[in-house]
Order: structure tokens, then C-alpha cells, then sequence
């Protein structure tokens, strides 16, 4: 017995002389990392980009793109979003602050502001004006609808309610980082540039790159030359062609699926003429093909030359959100010939701007990772012709349900009791619930429980139930539970059943949506590459808001404020070496 015991507490003295060793260890390789930090920061983000896409067509990729980063780079290839509306700025803001949507606010691409009664775009800011003259985004036929609710065209990172990365980068170096943010989108670039940094994107209204006066009081002159060049006039009266002969893809004999969208003659098939400079959709034809990425590399060079990106000691930062694998995966699924080019034209485009990195700065010199702000469901047509249930829901239709009806003949309601479906939320006629002189709980949970019938619905919770908790402890509620901000989310949180979709975006008809808590739609990749980091795969499971405290730790910055996890281990060590 005795000598048990001495025997155990030799091994427990051991064991935490171990851990002190390690943890010295951690320190030091934490230490080691920041002593020198890269010149770039170059955060990179493709727009729906579900983790299998790049090795599913890895077969007839290049070098220097997708192959660099799987064999220079530390790749996460088990990491998702946590929470449960996977829209583009819930998961652009997530990655760009390690907070969960409850902290940073973007709940989703649009809400209802209660205070005026309006629906409220993401970045929208009356305050500050787009520069450019005819700028104006939502003039534009869009696939997207939440780029046509915006009651402004001014844009701000106002509504974002936490720091950022680059803002902690800005605030660690006394402000001389140099921060900037690009994309096709708006809110895919003014939400990684941060409060601190500048942002610009797409305009198709006028075809050039824009930016508010929240940023600048004019351009600088590159950004008024670079526009003047006029590169979208470039693809005057061209047209989307494959790259290879259709017997090279693996969908080469899938060409005109019945579900996918012919949008405004832009067709089904190969080759999508973008038609003439002067047509009414040509800019927006651009942005539905590789030419949008295109355009956004183009962009993105000239702003690392001209503005003297990773010149200096002091880490500087460059945002490039691609959302051309976005828009192709709306129209056409990822499951397409169109998507599948899409990824080898992509994979190009990667290696084009990591060659130019490499030969501005070094790829010893920077630190780039990419990832996704949300993955991507499949057409339900073509999971259907593969033996898998799927389909479309319509919840426009869910105030006509008799269960529905029923509710609004017991409460007393004579009008629509459901005001607005705005993905995810249901929003309920508080008006008309309080001059009735009801109980908005009571209200909430009745109709919660009635939604919970309705064909394709997986779940329905009240908000009123989310604030007062002691819900069951599943993965989909914890999401649902992330996702909420009492002043901005619905009444009512949706979660449909896997491979049940909304298909009707303001009359639009596409072949598939995301925004859901099921895997499909939170599946990305996450991956680290440059500077002393070694090729890895590593499969345990990450959550995409461990990025932005590893980029902090790495530069040596205090993490996002609403940050809630931490740096992963792999990356800081590889970072050492």
C-alpha cells in the first residue's frame, strides 16, 4: 500500500513536472512565432466554398494554387462554421472576428429593424455615400435580393458589434498596418476590412471598383486609374468557354440540367455569351462567371504594388473575398459543369495571385490562409435522380395554412399574423398582437409549435425561448443559440430539413440555397500556408472562429473582443519552426 502510494505520487509529481515542460514549451514556441511576424496577412475567402470542392477536382488542377496550399499548407479537413444561418455576411463577419453572430451582430444578410419598421441590409449606412457616381449596387439586377432591400446605398462596418482582426492588427501597430478588404461584394469586403481598414467592391451599376466616404473623402489616384482602364469593356460581345474539351470534367456530359437558371438569356449551356458593353445585365453576367474573380485579382495586384503591401516590418493586411463559386453554385449547383470549371479557373486564379505575392514579397514573408463563409447545398433534382429525398419549401405560403389560420381565429386576428418570412426568422405583426392586447411569448410559442407541422420544417424556436434558455443540448439549438442577438434576430428561428430549400429569391427561381445549420452548408476548408509552414492534414474537427485569435497570436495581438476561442496549436507551431 505504501508503496502505491509513493509509486502514484512519483507519477503525479511527474506528470505535472511534464506538463510545466510542455507548457514552458507552448510558451516558447508562442514567443518564438510573434518575434518575427510576416509582412502579409493575406486572408483569403471563396464564396461557397464547401470543403470537398477543391479536391473533388483536384484531377486536373494546375500547381501553385489549390496544390500549393495542400502541400505547403497546414489544411483543416474537418472544420465548419458553428453557427446555424450560413449566409455570406454571417460567415464573412464570423471570420473575421472569432465571434459567433450572437456577439458580432450580422445575424443574417438582412433583418427588420423594429425601431423603423424597415429592413435593414447588413452594411447599410445612410451616413456615408458610395464615391463613385452611379455606384449605386442596387441598381443592378442581382441574384442575390438582399442586394435590393437596401434603403441606402451608403455602406459602413457600423452594424459590426466587435473588433475584427485587422482592427486588433490596426490597434497593435499603432495604426501603420496597412488594412484593405476587396471583393465582388460589398459586404464580402467592408466585413474583413474591419472598422479600421478600407474596403472596396464591384459595382455593377457602373463597372468599377467603389468604395464610401466612410474609407476615403476621394480616391486615391491608382484606384481612379485602375478604373479608368475599363477591363469589364474587355469582355465586350465575348462569352463564358470551357477550358478543356468537355470529355476532361467529371459533369462534361451534364451540361442543361432542367433546374438549373437561364438568367436573362445567359443560358444553360456552353458558351454564356455576356453580350454587348452596353447591354443591361452585362456587368452582372460578369460577376455569374470566372470574370468576377478575375476582375477581383486584377484589382487586388494592383492595390499590393500601389499601395506597397508587406514593403516594411510593420504586417500589413489583404482581404480577397472570390464570389464567383458563389453565384455559379446559385444558378447552376455545385453539382455542374459550370461550377466544376468554375474551381479550375479559380484554382488559376489562386496561383496567378500567389505567384505575384511571391515575386512583390515572398511567400516567406507571408502568412495566408483561406477559407469560406459558408459551403453549399445540391440541387434537390439532381439528390432526387441519386435515390436522395429533397425539395423546395415555400414559406411565403405558411401564413395561409389553416394550423395558422386557426391561430389567427383564436387570438382574434383578422389580418396576417406571419409579417415577414426574412431567412431565417419569421417575423410576427407585433401590432397587431399588441392591440389585441396579447402575450408576444404566448403568441411566439403557439406559432413556433404550429410551424413545427408544416411540411420541411425541422425545427421552430421562439426567441422568447432562446433568451430564457433551458433548451435541450444539440448541436443544431447550440448553432441556433450562436446565431441569436435579441436585438436583431426574428421572433421566430427556422431550421428546415436537410435538403429542403427556399428556391424563390424575389421571383428568381435558382437551382439551390444555402443558409442552414446542416453540414452541407457549414463544411469548409480552412487552410494556413506561407512562411515556415510545413504541408499537413489534419483531420480533427476545428470551428472557422479559431481562425482570427490564431492570426492574433501569430502577430502578436490581443484577440478579437468577442473572439471566443483560441489559436490552434498546429498553426503557432508550424509558425516557429
Amino acid at each position: 500500500m505504501k508503496y502505491s502510494q509513493t509509486l502514484a505520487n512519483s507519477l503525479v509529481c511527474s506528470l505535472a513536472c511534464i506538463s510545466n515542460v510542455l507548457l514552458a514549451a507552448d510558451q516558447a514556441t508562442n514567443r518564438k512565432a510573434v518575434e518575427i511576424p510576416p509582412r502579409l496577412v493575406l486572408q483569403i475567402t471563396v464564396d461557397q466554398l464547401r470543403g470537398d470542392l477543391p479536391g473533388r477536382y483536384l484531377k486536373h488542377m494546375g500547381e501553385g494554387g489549390y496544390r500549393y496550399l495542400m502541400d505547403h499548407g497546414i489544411w483543416f479537413a474537418d472544420a465548419h462554421h458553428a453557427h446555424a444561418n450560413t449566409e455570406t455576411i454571417v460567415g464573412h463577419t464570423t471570420l473575421a472576428t472569432g465571434a459567433d453572430p450572437a456577439a458580432h451582430g450580422m445575424i443574417g444578410n438582412v433583418w427588420l429593424d423594429r425601431q423603423t419598421g424597415t429592413l435593414t441590409y447588413n452594411i447599410e449606412d445612410p451616413k456615408y455615400r458610395i464615391l463613385t457616381a452611379g455606384g449605386d449596387v442596387n441598381k443592378a439586377t442581382e441574384i442575390d435580393p438582399t442586394q435590393k432591400v437596401a434603403s441606402t446605398d451608403g455602406r459602413s462596418p457600423a452594424a459590426i458589434l466587435c473588433s475584427t482582426f485587422s482592427d486588433e492588427l490596426a490597434i497593435h501597430t499603432a495604426g501603420r498596418a496597412k488594412i484593405f478588404g476587396v471583393s465582388m461584394k460589398d459586404r464580402g469586403a467592408v466585413s474583413m476590412a474591419g472598422h479600421a481598414g478600407k474596403a472596396f467592391w464591384f459595382s455593377k451599376s457602373s463597372g468599377e471598383f467603389v468604395s464610401s466616404s466612410y474609407y476615403y473623402d476621394r480616391y486615391p489616384a491608382w484606384v481612379n486609374a485602375f478604373n479608368q482602364l475599363k477591363l469589364p469593356k474587355s469582355y465586350d460581345g465575348k462569352s463564358w468557354e470551357l477550358m478543356h474539351d468537355k470529355s476532361n470534367y467529371l459533369f462534361g456530359d451534364a451540361d442543361d440540367k432542367p433546374w438549373e437558371t437561364d438568367l436573362g438569356g445567359y443560358g444553360r449551356v456552353f458558351p454564356h455569351p455576356f453580350g454587348p458593353a452596353t447591354g443591361k445585365y452585362f456587368t452582372t453576367r460578369l460577376t455569374l462567371s470566372p470574370v468576377g474573380d478575375d476582375l477581383t485579382l486584377a484589382f487586388a495586384k494592383t492595390l499590393i504594388d500601389l499601395e506597397q503591401m508587406g514593403k516594411d516590418e510593420i504586417t500589413d493586411y489583404l482581404s480577397v473575398s472570390f464570389s464567383s463559386t458563389d453565384y455559379v453554385g446559385h444558378l447552376f449547383s455545385p453539382s455542374s459543369l459550370e461550377a466544376e470549371d468554375n474551381q479550375l479557373r479559380l484554382d488559376r486564379t489562386l496561383a496567378d495571385l500567389f505567384a505575384y505575392v511571391d515575386e512583390s514579397i515572398g511567400l516567406k514573408n507571408v502568412l495566408i490562409v483561406l477559407s469560406a463563409d459558408h459551403g453549399g447545398p445540391e440541387a434537390p433534382d439532381h439528390l432526387n435522380a441519386l435515390g436522395i429525398p429533397a425539395k423546395y419549401v415555400s414559406p411565403e405560403k405558411w401564413d395561409k395554412e389553416p394550423a395558422i389560420a386557426s391561430l389567427k381565429q383564436q387570438f382574434g386576428l383578422g389580418k396576417e399574423l406571419i409579417e415577414a418570412y426574412r431567412h431565417p426568422y419569421v417575423y410576427l405583426d407585433r401590432d397587431a398582437i399588441r392591440a389585441k392586447g396579447l402575450d408576444q411569448a404566448v403568441v411566439e410559442k403557439a406559432v413556433a409549435e404550429e410551424l413545427m407541422k408544416l411540411d420541411g420544417v425541422a425545427l421552430a424556436i421562439s426567441s422568447t425561448a432562446l433568451r430564457e434558455g433551458n433548451l435541450p443540448n444539440t448541436r443544431v439549438i447550440q448553432a441556433v443559440l450562436r446565431n441569436f442577438n435579441p436585438g436583431r434576430s426574428g421572433d421566430i428561428f427556422v431550421v428546415h430539413q436537410p435538403h429542403c430549400f427556399i428556391n424563390d429569391f424575389d421571383g428568381l427561381t435558382v437551382a439551390c440555397t444555402h443558409g442552414s445549420p446542416w453540414r452541407y452548408d457549414t463544411f469548409v476548408p480552412v487552410v494556413f500556408a506561407g512562411g515556415n509552414l510545413k504541408g499537413q492534414r489534419v483531420y480533427r474537427s476545428i470551428e472557422t472562429v479559431d481562425i482570427a485569435p490564431t492570426l492574433a497570436a501569430i502577430v502578436g495581438a490581443k484577440p478579437p473582443s468577442g473572439s471566443r476561442s483560441g489559436p490552434l496549436p498546429e498553426v503557432m507551431q508550424g509558425s516557429a519552426k
